[in-house]
Formats: structure tokens, C-alpha cells, sequence
């Protein structure tokens, strides 16, 4: 069986631990015959900037064919940009014929040439779709003309005329599926939540004492230190500045910070001046599979800002966690496992963590949470099949 995955209402970033890097993976490792169409938009690993791949073919790091295709109009940079916000390609049916799947996965359908995928299915009757929508109201539709023009006026109306066609549309977190079912007027029936999650077969939970000893003596941490991990793509709203101030500031000897990533141009200055102390561990970027392996040699990770997939793996890995509060997340609450906080200010960070640290009866509670039910929910080997219809949801 053969499933073509497009990834052309957004981006494909290769190397990463995104959904559309873990899901084909899945599939290609469940048998299937994978194929991913993408944009041209990838993503640098070792700074997560963006940039322009060029079109063509290659075989991806884990056997499967990625075909990048060109935008449609783009003799000027004008056009281009024209191309890139409306998302037209060249030649998408012609693609899509060519190879024939049994099952397409759409990883969000707000691209103009989503009707191509309308036109393939109207004319070979036998192939199934599905969907996933990764747009919220933190990340999407922030202004007037993005909420409803963009959003509301259309991507409503090429989507309303792609569901038809569509088995389901899943939302990736509960306030995705609110933002399917409010913006685009999505009937309920249609939609369903598939929940990013972790890859669960780079998880040696096995070796766990091995790896946290290992990654500790690497960054002169001690066994009985209190390891907070955090990171990521750096930018103001993920408030990763505050929680190394609010570290700082709480000044415990045996309370340590592991921070991975690279902040964006914004936040350069301002994290390099205040990392620098005895509480503060950089790592630099890390590769997606080293993510769980921190992880497993941290005690307690915490993101005090906007949502990423970060999240996700951390509960799949088995790890405490403090989250900032947002409306239609608090999926990753499997039970215990996580406190969400209101606010993502240095006083309301350094609180939590007190909280937790000073109180081990909570802190063992949470761990025995975290490991029984968070590990096995947030599992891509589940995921990746329900979300082709091959477990119920």
C-alpha cells in the first residue's frame, strides 16, 4: 500500500522531529510504500533558520523519497512571495498521478492547489484522504487581514470544498480542532485529535540510568543535582530567557538549567548575557534523536512560553513537566504528570519550580504519572496509525 504525504501547506524540514518527520517514518517502518511531496521551504539544523531547498528528488535519513516542487510563479521576487503566501505550485496533479497512492495525507490543507488533491480524488474514486491542521490562534490569523481575509475568507472556502473528499481532519491539539470547527466552520463529525507526540523507538528508557550519567558528567552535573531541561527555537515567546533568569535567581546549589537550541537574532544579546553562570548548562542545537536522551538525564523540563512540539516529547519521555497555561492544551495532562502555570514572568516560574522541588512526594507523583501514561499516549507507533484510520481515535 502506497501513501503519499504533502507537505505544501506548510513546510518539510528535514532532520527534524517534526509530525511530518515522524509519521512517514512510522509508516515507512510499518511496510508501507511512502512518499512525501513538499514545499521548497527546509529548515537549517544547526541554527532552525529557514531557507529555500531547491526543487528536485532525494531519498530523506530514513529511506524515504522526498520530492520538492517549484512555486508557480516566480520570475520576480514579487511572484514569489505571491507563490508563497498562497502556496501554488507547479504541476501537483500531475505528481500526484504520477504516483498513485492508495492514501494521501494532507499535513495542512490551507494551500491554493489543495483543489488539485479535489481533482485526483474526483477521478480515482478509491483513494483515501485524510488531513491534519497545525494552525492555531497563537501561531495563525494574529492579525486582521490573516484572521479574516487569509483565514476566515480563503482558506474557509478552499477547505470547505476539500472536505467532501476528506475521511477526517485531525487537529494536532484540542485548540487546533477549535480553530478547524470556529475558522473554517468544520463540522464536528469530521474532525478528531491526533496528537503530536514522541519517537518512541529513540526512547531507551532501558538505559536511562547509563544516559543520565553519561550527558551529567559531559556537562559537570552531579547525580543528585536537579536537572531542568528546556530549548528549543529561542524567540521571545517561548519566555526561555525568563526561566534562565528565574534559575538564576533562585541561586540553589543544586538546582541546574540544560538549555539546547539557538535563539533567533531578537534574543541572541539577551541570552548570551545571562547564561553565563554556574546554574546555566548550553548545549547548542541538538539533533532530534539526542533531544530524548536530555530528556531522560533531566529531572524536570519546563517551557514557560508558546507551544511546540517540545512539549509532546517531553511527556512522551517520561519527564515531569511545568507548562504555561493555554486555552486547548492541556492535552498534555495525562493525569498528574504536569502543573501549568499562568503566567510565563520570572516570579511565577521560580514559584513552580520551588514548589515542586521542595515537595518530593508531588515530584514522585508526577514522575510515576508521567512514565505510566504520558509514555505510551504520546507514542508516534499509535499515532502514526490512527491517523490512517488503522486504530480508532
Amino acid at each position: 500500500m502506497k501513501i503519499l504525504h504533502l507537505c505544501l501547506g506548510n513546510y518539510y524540514a528535514d532532520g527534524f522531529g517534526y509530525q511530518e518527520n515522524l509519521i512517514t517514518k512510522c509508516h515507512k517502518k510499518e511496510g508501507f510504500d511512502v512518499v512525501i511531496i513538499a514545499s521548497r521551504i527546509n529548515y537549517d539544523s544547526k541554527d532552525s533558520s529557514q531557507y529555500l531547498t531547491k526543487p528536485g528528488e532525494y531519498i530523506n535519513e530514513d529511506g524515504i523519497r522526498v520530492k520538492r516542487i517549484e512555486y508557480k510563479y516566480k520570475r520576480n521576487n514579487l511572484l514569489l512571495k505571491f507563490s508563497r503566501i498562497f502556496r501554488t505550485y507547479e504541476k501537483i496533479y500531475e505528481s500526484i498521478e504520477k504516483e498513485n497512492p492508495d492514501i494521501i495525507f494532507v499535513h495542512n490543507p490551507q494551500f491554493w492547489d489543495i483543489k488539485q488533491v479535489v481533482r485526483y480524488k474526483e477521478r480515482n474514486k478509491e483513494v483515501i484522504i485524510y488531513a491534519d491542521n497545525h494552525a492555531d490562534y497563537i501561531n495563525s490569523a494574529k492579525n486582521f487581514l490573516s484572521r479574516n481575509i487569509l483565514h476566515k475568507i480563503i482558506w474557509r472556502y478552499r477547505i470547505k470544498s476539500f472536505l467532501p473528499y476528506c475521511e477526517r481532519i485531525w487537529g494536532v491539539t484540542p485548540n487546533r480542532c477549535d480553530f478547524l470547527r470556529e475558522v473554517y466552520k468544520v463540522p464536528t463529525g469530521k474532525i478528531g485529535l491526533l496528537p503530536m507526540g514522541a519517537d518512541s523507538k529513540k526512547i531507551n528508557f532501558d538505559n536511562k540510568d547509563k544516559i543520565r550519567k553519561k550527558i551529567r558528567k559531559m556537562h559537570l552535573l552531579e547525580e543528585n543535582d536537579f536537572v531542568i531541561i528546556s530549548g528549543g527555537k529561542i524567540d521571545e515567546r517561548k519566555k526561555i530567557h525568563n526561566l534562565i533568569e528565574a534559575v538564576n535567581q533562585l541561586n540553589h546549589p543544586r538546582i541546574k538549567l540544560l538549555l539546547f537550541g539557538t535563539p533567533n537574532q531578537e534574543m541572541k544579546d539577551t541570552i548570551e548575557s545571562i547564561t553565563n553562570t554556574k546554574h546555566i548548562r548550553e548545549v547548542g542545537w541538538l539533533k532530534s534523536d539526542l533531544v530524548y536522551d536530555y530528556f531522560l538525564a533531566s529531572d524536570l523540563a519546563v517551557f514557560p512560553g508558546t507551544h511546540s512540539v517540545l512539549w509532546e516529547q517531553a511527556v512522551g519521555t517520561g519527564i515531569p513537566c511545568i507548562f504555561r497555561k493555554w486555552e486547548g492544551m492541556t492535552h498534555v495532562d495525562v493525569g498528574g504528570n504536569c502543573i501549568f502555570i499562568e503566567g510565563g514572568d520570572i516570579k511565577t516560574i521560580k514559584n513552580a519550580i520551588s514548589n515542586i522541588y521542595n515537595d518530593e512526594t508531588k515530584y514522585k507523583e508526577m514522575e510515576r504519572t508521567a512514565i505510566e501514561k504520558g509514555m505510551s499516549f504520546f507514542s508516534y507507533d499509535e499515532i502514526a496509525k490512527r491517523a490512517i484510520g488503522k486504530t480508532k481515535y
